[in-house]
């Protein structure tokens, strides 16, 4: 006999994974369906939205690291005695990075959407642009998973950290697939003018 207590505790992980997977469809649905334009977004005084981009990426990466660092730390897995402030410093790390990834994710579906394929001018999408494409949207669903998982008192052990290392991982190789690319193929984006 399956015990109800189980069920329920599994209930949120699950809803929270379904949720995290309607939110991917939907952002991917749109960045689809919306014609791409960069009307409504900014520079923040760099060259390109590209270049912009890369520099705020770079930023996410480096908090995404202190993310998991942090973590490690409260729950005592690198054997140092974690500091009282630290819990704050995490969560306005894990704020910040959420706050700018979505500001990113903004810029790359309205000013470029989701393409696959050929562009209009019958240009090949590259397998690297359709696969930043396809994480950015997960990276969305991951979020959602994320944010039930640091809410929910009532899911099992393992499901924060399955939450926050499959985000991490997300938001990794997105970032590998444009931040990196665009540094190693036009290295670092020129000062904002």
């Amino acid at each position: 006999m399956v015990d109800t207590t189980t069920r329920k505790s599994m209930a949120i992980p699950l809803t929270a994974f379904a949720a995290g997977a309607v939110v991917a469809l939907l952002v991917g649905v749109f960045g689809r369906l919306h014609d791409p334009t960069l009307s409504g977004t900014t520079t923040l005084g760099y060259p390109t939205v590209l270049a912009m981009k890369t520099v705020v990426a770079t930023a996410i990466g480096v908090l995404v690291v202190v993310q998991v660092v942090t973590a490690l730390w409260i729950y005592g897995k690198l054997g140092i005695r974690a500091p009282a402030w630290l819990g704050t410093a995490h969560r306005t790390t894990g704020a910040t990075a959420l706050l700018l990834t979505l500001f990113v994710a903004y810029h790359c579906l309205w000013s470029l959407g989701l393409e696959v394929g050929s562009l209009p001018d019958g240009e090949k999408v590259s397998t690297r642009t359709l696969v930043h494409g396809l994480l950015g949207c997960t990276v969305l669903g991951a979020m959602v998973v994320k944010l039930v998982a640091v809410r929910s008192r009532r899911a099992p052990g393992w499901f924060l950290p399955v939450a926050g290392g499959l985000l991490f991982s997300l938001l990794v190789l997105a970032i590998l697939t444009s931040a990196a690319w665009y540094i190693g193929a036009k290295g670092w984006p020129g000062a904002p003018g």
